[in-house]
């Protein structure tokens, strides 16, 4: 079957599935098991609007449960088991999380994962909150905003590729198709420069990528933000004589500080799982490993499906916090 056709029929039966399934349980909640009428029609009518809701977060619910909650247990499982000849697993207690810390490649991946975690959402955030004060100076403001949103809607993988390409070096004597040698030929260098095995500046031109991805987004979050502070504030600001400057630093970013967080926290998120660029412009070669690539090659190339599990823990618990943290943080602002 065509994957184009094969797709639609997906949608269809998805999107059908879904509208059946609510028409019918509404159907056999209010004929069946709550029916409006006899002594208890008013009981039997609230009833069935406690349970309602229920009816439509019950899809959501068995989702969550069979493609969240289900791989956390299985994975958990598998961190504390080994296999054995002939099939099956046993127990094997803290073995593989010992095995996985004895690994140097392990201790390469969490610094690496540290240093994108200073650098990415650092740079991001303030890429972007600099892109959103300025955008909202100019004529051409939502031009430039769509140009640095664009990166957004580009896939890791696809942004990895087009980087690559970017940072390609060509034996000498050949046409440089990477703009970075090209670069570095043109002003002077002596021969092109293979720029993702250089130690340690190879980790930068990787985070560069993300960089490039997250600030679109970081843009459109503070420039809403930028937009909802009171022009009060600041026309007071200006009557008592405050500058661009101290109008920006003193009165806009305290108001905004709460919504600069968010963004740093979502993108600290997006640094402790990635994975896709790391794997498609170097696989983890040249000192360039991160936690995800790293469970990525214990689990489907070395098929070492107890310490690729203790690779996923890892990254579980680091995530979970921040999780937690940002959850919390954005129903206390709805609050």
């Amino acid at each position: 079957m065509h994957p184009a056709l094969q797709g639609l029929i997906t949608i269809a039966l998805g999107v059908g599935g879904c509208l059946g399934y609510f028409w019918l349980s509404n159907q056999i909640l209010d004929k069946v098991i709550f029916p409006p009428r006899g002594k208890d029609i008013g009981k039997n009518i609230n009833r069935a609007n406690l349970v309602r809701p229920w009816l439509f977060l019950f899809p959501a619910l068995v989702a969550l449960g069979l493609y969240l909650a289900y791989p956390v247990v299985e994975t958990l499982r598998l961190s504390f088991s080994d296999r054995v000849a002939g099939g099956g697993y046993e127990f094997a207690g803290i073995d593989n999380y010992t095995q996985m810390v004895s690994e140097p490649k392990f201790w390469e991946a969490l610094r690496n994962n540290f240093f994108w975690l200073l650098i990415v959402p650092a740079a991001s955030t303030g890429f972007g909150l600099l892109a959103a004060q300025l955008t909202d100076r100019i004529r051409w403001g939502n031009i430039a905003k769509s140009l640095i949103f664009m990166p957004m809607a580009i896939s890791f993988v696809g942004a990895a590729v087009i980087w690559k390409l970017v940072y390609d070096a060509r034996p000498v004597g050949q046409e440089q198709i990477g703009v970075m040698n090209a670069l570095w030929l043109w002003f002077g260098g002596e021969e092109p420069v293979t720029w993702l095995t250089v130690l340690p500046w190879n980790n930068i031109f990787l985070m560069v990528v993300l960089i490039w991805i997250q600030t679109g987004f970081a843009m459109v979050i503070l420039s809403a933000a930028l937009r909802g502070i009171p022009e009060e504030t600041i026309e007071a600001a200006i009557v008592d004589g405050a500058g661009p400057f101290q109008i920006f630093f003193k009165i806009k970013l305290p108001q905004i500080s709460g919504t600069i967080v968010v963004v740093w926290t979502t993108i600290t998120l997006v640094v402790l799982k990635v994975f896709d660029i790391v794997f498609a412009m170097t696989n983890g070669q040249w000192e360039t490993q991160v936690l995800a690539n790293y469970m990525f090659d214990k689990l489907f190339r070395a098929n070492d499906w107890g310490v690729g599990s203790a690779a996923a823990m890892v990254i579980m618990l680091l995530v979970t916090p921040i999780l937690v943290w940002n959850v919390r943080n954005a129903r206390r602002e709805m609050k």
